[in-house]
């Protein structure tokens, strides 16, 4: 790679609170108005959220209609495709996009640092981590109906989502380049770019989704085959705006500088990924407990299309964290503790508000969820029994993820795995499985979740508000500076 000239480097798109002050003689800084400077970080943060929320609902959304689809192929189908990809892609999903998320931490330390010539090396790097690990967690879907078998998955289900899940290896070996190639244009704030490329395929996938499962009858196999290509047609749209001359600073060519320190970045995208893992697996229990019930089916399809509605919803404060992690990284590589600080508190706010708007919905709302996925009367009407735990369950969990962004971009994911076992597996499960015990169902195991949740919460609550951000900042500079001195130009 050579030296990135300085008359080549681009003015970005949303200036740190330091380089604000500096090009507009610190205007805002010195603005005693608290209600104006949240007006400028809310204006920061909404142009990285907003196109962030809308790839992340589309590319969601094409599960979605997967799901919508199978479900009119009969309950042993939509059975099938929703434990394949609420179980089983869940649990590589979460993976993958937490060990992305180290991606996101690296790219907006040094996009906010202006060391763009960085970027592209790191996203290298991330490739070949976050590929190994997808063949690694191959076996997942390969041996899934068996594993269903063993964990006591009726037989008819097991087989069903073990073809399925076959069938979904492309989808998840997609994972990898996805999830990387939208955090190294989201950490530069190319984010028009995703959201263009995330609707463009959510319409393909919709169109082919109704022509070869609808109209062609192509069947449960044909239905995951529509997902599979549809992710990899966005795959492709990012990847050729990256590498054909979209990111000219950051993007230089590949380099051996790639399989340089992979064991630092792996330990940094191990972390990542066990704390999502540990979010994103947590509800998924209890459809693995539905399998234990009288009526299977039902209980399975009722429990899917809840933890996909919230899954749906939780792409707004996901993209809230996303929004933040690039916030807090491009300040504290900007070397403004401040800053950082403030675009948390600004997030955790907005955050909370869109919560209670999607609460109200889902509690107006509660007898037609179901409707979009399935019409048997039995489904719908579980579903609307546990409707109020889920619009609880969202409520409380549009908090969390913008304090995992926070993490993510101060760099210290490892602290919020550990939080993510106490509090869910210590506390959550282990209250779920006493009020099962006292015959309370699903739903007493639900509400334990749901306080597990809390716990959650409210301990990352009070490690963000005792962070030394001045001491986030140095590290970030140090970091920087560090990665940089080993790069060979």
């Amino acid at each position: 790679m050579g030296i990135v000239h300085q008359e080549e480097e681009e003015a970005p798109l949303i200036l740190s609170s330091s380089d604000q002050g500096q090009h507009f003689q610190q205007p805002l800084l010195e603005d005693p108005k608290l209600i104006r400077k949240a007006w400028v970080e809310s204006k920061k943060l909404w142009f990285v959220a907003g196109p962030s929320i809308f790839s992340r609902l589309a590319m969601f959304s094409m599960t979605v209609v997967t799901q919508a689809f199978a479900g009119h192929l009969g309950d042993l189908n939509l059975a099938a495709i929703s434990i394949a990809t609420t179980v089983i892609i869940s649990i590589t999903f979460g993976i993958l996009l937490g060990m992305g998320s180290a991606l996101e931490t690296l790219c907006g330390q040094a996009y906010g640092a202006k060391q763009y010539q960085m970027l592209g090396v790191y996203l290298q790097r991330s490739w070949i981590v976050l590929f190994i690990c997808s063949i690694l967690l191959l076996p997942l879907f390969i041996f899934a109906a068996p594993i269903l078998k063993l964990m006591g998955q009726p037989t008819n289900v097991a087989d069903q989502t073990g073809l399925v899940a076959i069938w979904l290896i492309p989808f998840h070996l997609s994972l990898p380049f996805q999830f990387t190639l939208q955090r190294f244009l989201q950490s530069q704030l190319k984010t028009a770019v995703i959201a263009w490329v995330s609707g463009i395929a959510l319409a393909v996938h919709v169109l082919i989704s109704w022509v070869f499962v609808h109209k062609l009858g192509v069947g449960i196999v044909g239905t995951a085959i529509t997902l599979d290509f549809s992710w990899w047609l966005s795959v492709l749209g990012l990847f050729v705006y990256a590498v054909a001359g979209g990111c000219p600073l950051s993007w230089t060519g590949f380099s051996a500088q790639a399989f340089f320190e992979l064991w630092d970045f792996f330990k940094l995208s191990l972390a990542s990924g066990v704390m999502l893992l540990l979010e994103n697996f947590y509800y998924r229990i209890l459809i693995i407990v539905a399998g234990y019930l009288h009526n299977t089916e039902t209980a399975i399809d009722a429990l899917s299309i809840c933890i996909s509605i919230s899954t749906w919803e939780s792409m707004i404060p996901l993209g809230f964290m996303a929004a933040t992690g690039v916030r807090v990284a491009n300040e504290l590589g900007a070397g403004n503790a401040n800053g950082a600080k403030f675009a948390t508190i600004v997030s955790v706010i907005t955050s909370l508000a869109v919560g209670i708007f999607c609460w109200s919905i889902i509690m107006a709302f509660h007898e037609a969820l179901a409707m979009i996925f399935t019409s048997s009367s039995s489904v719908i009407t579980m579903v609307n029994k546990f409707s109020t735990l889920l619009a609880f369950t969202i409520l409380i969990n549009c908090i969390q993820p913008v304090l995992s962004g926070v993490a993510v971009g101060s760099g210290w994911q490892g602290v919020v795995a550990v939080v993510n076992i106490g509090s869910y597996y210590l506390v959550g499960v282990p209250l779920g499985v006493f009020f099962g015990w006292l015959q309370f169902g699903i739903t007493g195991i639900w509400g334990g979740m749901i306080c597990g949740t809390v716990v959650q919460t409210l301990i990352l609550a009070i490690i963000t508000m005792k962070r030394n951000w001045e001491t986030e900042a140095q590290k970030a500079r140090n970091n920087l500076s560090n990665a940089t001195n080993s790069i060979i130009f």
